[in-house]
């Protein structure tokens, strides 16, 4: 639809860059659940006053960074952000999703593996994206344990 200006709503120019967006992440080999975490953002952002924070850039040049809420030793909270391609968001968004409830020793253990069985897919390429969601969690409750320890 065009406005009275001749041009295209932003609405409409949006929906349509979505839409084209989803038919790459398809054709590339992202499965549904992956394109919805990515297109939705899911637990993309910060949290305030994190009992852990981590940021970490993988060899691929993606950079990652997780934050953690911890009570009780239990993962209340998990949100990320990443600088980086679909794989490392689709990565970041399902790890996040994963480990909510869970204790930080418990998430530690979750294999990359499981986070592409997770997402129901991603392309072969990308599998290593879910190593840098692995390992930066992995940092940032080693970063936790250490400030627990030291009281």
């Amino acid at each position: 639809m065009y406005n009275t200006l001749g041009t295209k709503d932003s609405e409409e120019v949006n929906l349509n860059k979505e839409k084209v967006q989803v038919d790459l992440l398809k054709k590339s080999g992202y499965s549904d659940k992956a394109i919805e975490y990515f297109i939705n953002k899911v637990n993309v952002g910060e949290i305030e006053n994190p009992s852990a924070y981590f940021s970490y850039t993988g060899p691929c040049g993606d950079t990652m960074q997780i934050h953690l809420k911890i009570d009780d030793n239990k993962i209340t909270e998990a949100k990320f952000e990443a600088i980086g391609c679909a794989g490392s968001c689709t990565s970041g968004s399902a790890l996040m999703e994963m480990i909510k409830g869970r204790t930080p020793q418990e998430a530690e253990k979750i294999k990359a593996e499981e986070i592409i069985n997770h997402l129901g897919g991603i392309p072969r390429a990308k599998f290593h994206c879910t190593c840098l969601a692995k390992k930066t969690l992995e940092e940032a409750i080693e970063q936790y344990k250490r400030v627990v320890s030291q009281g």
